[in-house]
């Protein structure tokens, strides 16, 4: 199985993906939800490495499915979100993965750049805050 390069090294999965022709029934029913919410015909290599532990992609895929299915918060929003979220965590399939589906959700160059300053922004003053140790004011509790 060929890995991608990661910083001069070779990054390999530590499990390998479950295709869906090698898939337990189990994995399957999950893998066909997967594509009839998402609408897509494919499945993600997310979803195909979980796969190696039936009960934990079914748990994380309903998890995702209701967290990120429509509310209060738009789609773009919810991906935009999850995006800033990856990014900070320095997720690199997870901003991939996400941008890609802000971007199909309707967020445009401009956004993901504003996104992108409030991330930088943010982790700056979240170090700041924390380095210094400073006490919340009383009008914000």
């Amino acid at each position: 199985m060929a890995g991608a390069i990661f910083f001069g090294e070779v990054f390999m999965p530590t499990l390998p993906p479950i295709e869906y022709a090698d898939a337990s029934p189990e994995v399957r029913a999950v893998y066909d939800d997967i594509m009839a919410t998402r609408k897509v015909e494919w499945i993600n290599n997310f979803w195909k490495v979980l796969a190696n532990h039936p009960d934990n992609l079914k748990r994380t895929w309903e998890s995702i499915k209701r967290i990120m299915a429509p509310g209060a918060l738009d789609a773009r929003t919810k991906e935009m979100i999850y995006l800033a979220v990856s990014v900070s965590n320095g997720c690199e399939y997870c901003t991939a993965s996400h941008t890609a589906a802000a971007r199909k959700a309707g967020m445009t160059d401009a956004m993901l750049g504003e996104l992108l300053a409030v991330v930088g922004m943010a982790s700056e003053t979240n170090r700041l805050a924390n380095g210094y140790r400073i006490e919340v004011d009383e009008r914000f509790k």
